[in-house]
């Protein structure tokens, strides 16, 4: 396996590397500036590297003015992080090249089943839930036959590829001698921990979506190798998603970051703050005449 899959990076392998990923849907609030401001201290008490990436792989939902605001929150917040940014948009050859090794090796299948068709199987036979609560992807519309699958891609039917988590799980078994799939965990106070990993949890988690060439999962990975990520600071919300992030990094010979897992900001309501449930922007604290250690109290950083 090569450790580098489709392209290198001329980055400083010597310096522990973070990064701060945002993607350009909407203003960073409280929530994001934590992981931000994590990442950057972090780095610098170790005399890291930091850098961020604007995740756009999503272009019905991506702003570039977004982008440019991102960014200046970022700086006002006292941030500094290394040039270029790196744009997903920019880099689908990379997560193609991935996605055609995962065919290659026979652990991703097209998926023609659309949302509808999917509920009505699970309304009829209810299915466990992934991590994240959703129902996991029915087995019975698995793997059609080759020859179909084939002949429905050749005639242009609009599919995803999901992964066959049980040979996925399988591979990666047979790759490690029988031993566990783990990550390293660490601490607020700096402490590692192994935890194990169980990516069976998630079933046939899609890798490449219908209308974009990679998902979350796949993109998260490949770039964290091509930019010589170490150390991967985000939310607990994504704590179980290291399931499948460290399959993928075995299944395609890519090198393990350590993890960090922060607290999260939550609202009066008790609900992390999010985007789509209208959490207010840094902007418009900054505008309301909060500073940034204003910020930081918020956050009891």
């Amino acid at each position: 396996m090569s450790p580098h899959l489709a392209d290198t990076h001329l980055a400083d392998t010597q310096r522990p590397a973070f990064r701060f990923a945002p993607s350009p849907n909407g203003p960073l609030h409280l929530g994001h500036a934590l992981s931000a401001l994590i990442g950057f201290e972090r780095a610098q008490a170790v005399g890291g590297r930091f850098l961020v990436r604007i995740e756009d792989i999503d272009a019905g939902r991506t702003r570039d003015d977004h982008v440019d605001a991102i960014l200046r929150d970022l700086a006002w917040l006292g941030m500094a992080w290394e040039e270029p940014v790196l744009r997903q948009s920019t880099r689908f050859h990379a997560y193609d090249a991935a996605a055609r090794r995962l065919l290659d090796d026979d652990l991703l299948y097209p998926c023609f089943a659309n949302r509808s068709q999917i509920n009505a199987v699970i309304a009829n036979c209810p299915n466990p839930r992934d991590p994240d609560g959703a129902p996991m992807f029915p087995a019975v519309l698995r793997r059609l036959s080759r020859a179909d699958a084939a002949d429905r891609v050749a005639r242009g039917e609009p599919h995803a590829l999901r992964l066959d988590m049980p040979r996925a799980v399988a591979t990666v078994r047979e790759t490690l001698n029988g031993a566990p799939l783990t990550f390293t965990e660490i601490s607020n106070e700096g402490a590692s921990q192994s935890q194990t990993a169980r990516p069976e949890r998630w079933g046939d988690v899609v890798i490449v979506r219908k209308e974009t060439p990679a998902s979350y999962h796949l993109a998260v990975v490949v770039d964290d190798a091509f930019q010589g990520i170490t150390h991967v600071t985000r939310g607990q919300d994504l704590f179980a998603a290291t399931d499948i992030h460290r399959l993928l990094q075995v299944l395609l010979g890519l090198p393990e970051p350590v993890y960090h897992h922060h607290r999260l900001i939550v609202g009066p309501d008790g609900q992390k703050l999010s985007k789509s449930a209208g959490a207010g922007g840094l902007a418009d604290l900054q505008a309301a005449g909060l500073t940034p250690a204003g910020i930081r109290a918020r956050i009891a950083l």
